[in-house]
């Protein structure tokens, strides 16, 4: 067997640790405050070690590829593996939209070794949303199959325009994947697309995964519980670095207003599907004045991008952060409450949980 390239040691070989002794109870008996100041202290390293002035990008196209296998039966995170991932997408797909306004998100399944679309790219939240409701109603059956599920996605992303960012987000409970030709052939065809490919394991790791995450620049990762699950999950919150494949270019932009009087009733066209009744209420493309009902939305009749100004605001922040702050004392500092908040700093204050206050550099 060759050694693996991986640097890292296994978690039994490292040293013994007694992580109990790091966590220690306040004045009145306990532990949520120590355990608090961990969690923030992981977050604070993991932003601090975020690399500065990277090129990422901001327009990302991301498929979803559900693992619905017998394996998303197990009882291993509760009730079911099943219904804790789609628990776990709910809050995704909403924390998604709100940070990333004017990328697009799909949704894809794998089972009985086919796989299909259950929700084409869009940037309409609420459509995923609708999709994880009815696939809380889809039994979990057969084998997955990695390879279908990859030409799936490879069919709607290869076609994209060069600027965007297209990634894939693989969430795969089996061990085994079942495949009608050579994945290697596949996964070639995702490395000229330019695509990004993660996978986040709920059972093992498999050697399939990760190389295939290691061939196309994502990240492999194996959930311990469903907090970790969680967390695995929403790291791909934020935008990736951009690939060096990735062209610059000028992107045209429409900035909708939305209009009520003097306007003719027409039909919204992000839901011609729905035959929704004729209204007046809707956002116009200033291009070819076609209606819709929400932004943001890329325009079906002309392809113009339509968004509002807080949408690229948002958008941006990934690329203008802000800077890190400096953790001073309470004891330290003239100040005794937050300015933004207005929770008191000092140890006697009714939040008892603030113990000190951050500084911008």
């Amino acid at each position: 067997m060759q050694e693996e390239e991986d640097p890292k040691e296994y978690r039994w070989e490292s040293g013994y640790e007694k992580t109990w002794e790091t966590i220690q109870e306040d004045e009145s008996g306990r532990l949520e405050p120590s355990v608090t100041e961990i969690i923030q202290r992981t977050k604070r390293r993991k932003l601090l070690d975020r690399e500065a002035s990277v090129r990422l990008g901001i327009m990302r196209h991301v498929y979803i590829i559900l693992d619905y296998s017998q394996a998303m039966t197990e009882q291993d995170l509760k009730p079911t593996r099943q219904i804790c991932t789609l628990k776990i997408l709910e809050d995704f797909i909403k924390e998604f939209h709100d940070q990333n306004p004017i990328s697009q998100l799909g949704i894809i399944t794998t089972q009985n070794k086919v796989a299909k679309r259950n929700s084409d790219l869009s940037n309409n939240p609420q459509r995923h949303l609708d999709c994880i409701k009815k696939l809380q109603d889809v039994p979990c059956r057969g084998e997955p199959s990695l390879q279908n599920a990859l030409e799936v996605a490879l069919s709607s992303l290869r076609h994209l325009p060069p600027h965007t960012s297209r990634e894939i987000l693989i969430i795969y409970a089996a061990l085994t994947t079942c495949d009608p030709g050579e994945i290697i052939a596949t996964l070639q065809k995702v490395q000229e697309a330019n695509i990004r490919v993660s996978v986040v394991g709920l059972a093992a790791e498999l050697h399939v995964c990760k190389d295939i995450t290691k061939n196309t620049g994502g990240s492999f990762s194996v959930s311990i519980n469903d907090l970790h699950l969680k967390e695995l999950i929403n790291e791909h919150l934020e935008p990736p670095p951009a690939s060096t494949k990735m062209d610059h270019t000028l992107i045209k932009v429409g900035f909708p207003h939305q209009i009520n009087a003097d306007a003719k009733p027409a039909l919204c066209m992000c839901h011609l599907d729905d035959l929704p009744p004729l209204n007046t209420r809707g956002y116009y493309c200033p291009q070819c004045t076609a209606k819709y009902c929400d932004l943001p939305a890329e325009c079906r009749v002309c392809g113009l991008m339509l968004v509002t100004a807080p949408h690229l605001a948002r958008s941006y922040r990934h690329l203008f952060p802000l800077k890190h702050f400096n953790e001073i004392l309470a004891e330290e500092s003239s100040a005794k409450e937050c300015y933004g908040c207005q929770k008191q700093f000092t140890a006697t204050a009714a939040d008892k949980n603030v113990s000190y206050m951050f500084l911008m550099l």
